[in-house]
């Protein structure tokens, strides 16, 4: 849904068109009949799920325990 308004209007409205922008709708700003701005909610991004697929490799093992030197190792005891 897209609202029309004057600019010496939206000059007095800016937070109840603002409101009205958050909740989805667009906001025209006209000066004299002429289309002057768009008041538009954030772009919003949807996920790009599987950009990599075939190019990141995980073991098979990534999650087994560390050897136990190298555990003791990254723990400080050695």
């Amino acid at each position: 849904m897209t609202t029309s308004v004057e600019v010496h209007e939206a000059e007095k409205q800016l937070t109840r068109l603002l409101e009205k922008v958050a909740a989805g709708e667009e906001v025209e700003i006209t000066d004299r009949g002429r289309v002057v701005a768009r008041l538009v909610g954030p772009a919003r991004r949807t996920p790009n799920f599987g950009f990599d697929r075939g190019r990141v490799w995980i073991a098979d093992d990534f999650d087994d325990p560390l050897p136990e030197d190298l555990q003791r190792a990254l723990e400080g005891e050695d």
